[in-house]
């Protein structure tokens, strides 16, 4: 080669390229934002959801506590959602039901309801829900077969180590009920809320198996 002809230069064998890694760095970008979204969206809906389930109630006669599906709703938010987003789902609806909207059972709202009798009932729902969401999400590396009975035994636990210990502690304060008789008027509700945990593990393992990402990513 002439002295006038440089050598040419080789490209350095590291060289990234430039192409990839702009593709790269907005997909990132992109499934940064849309992971939030999703959660605000699901948490809306969620909360949207419960308020539903609420408004299907009555009050049977002599009983101070109405019979709802407001329960259900708190549980399968928790168990599909996780402890999270769960949790933070039945917050938004106990506070936008106690900022005024109709959205507790028999259609109540505001904060007069924690002057009632089923005020332990609604404080404990969002705990309730992140603790049926923490047991579900412990369920992930059971076999598929076993995930409803799984499912069913967590938002039992919620029920009756969250649920009941507080709303009974409550309406037993407000309706001058001894402890053996708020306890009493509490069990009245435990076969109820026992076919709605079984609900809550048909659909929830349903939609599990639809939606696979929901149990996984938590």
């Amino acid at each position: 080669m002439s002295a006038e002809t440089p050598d040419a230069v080789p490209a350095p064998s590291d060289a990234v390229p430039v192409a990839g890694t702009v593709s790269d760095v907005v997909a990132a970008t992109v499934s940064g934002v849309r992971a939030p979204v999703a959660d605000v969206a699901l948490v809306a809906t969620s909360a949207a959801f419960v308020a539903v389930c609420a408004l299907i109630s009555f009050e049977p006669p002599g009983m101070s506590v109405p019979v709802s599906m407001q329960t259900f709703g708190v549980l399968l938010a928790g168990a599909l959602l996780g402890a999270r987003r769960g949790g933070l789902a039945v917050l938004l609806y106990l506070v936008v039901g106690l900022a005024g909207l109709p959205v507790f059972a028999l259609g109540k709202g505001g904060v007069g309801v924690l002057a009632g009798a089923t005020a332990g009932y609604l404080l404990a729902f969002p705990l309730a829900a992140v603790v049926v969401g923490w047991l579900v999400t412990r369920l992930r590396r059971l076999p598929a077969r076993w995930l409803p009975t799984g499912v069913f035994v967590a938002a039992v636990v919620a029920t009756v180590v969250v649920v009941y210990p507080i709303g009974i502690a409550v309406l037993g304060a407000r309706t001058g009920l001894s402890a053996g008789e708020a306890i009493a008027a509490g069990a009245v509700f435990a076969p109820w809320d026992a076919a709605k945990a079984a609900v809550v593990a048909i659909v929830a393992a349903a939609v599990f198996r639809a939606f696979p990402d929901l149990l996984e990513r938590r």
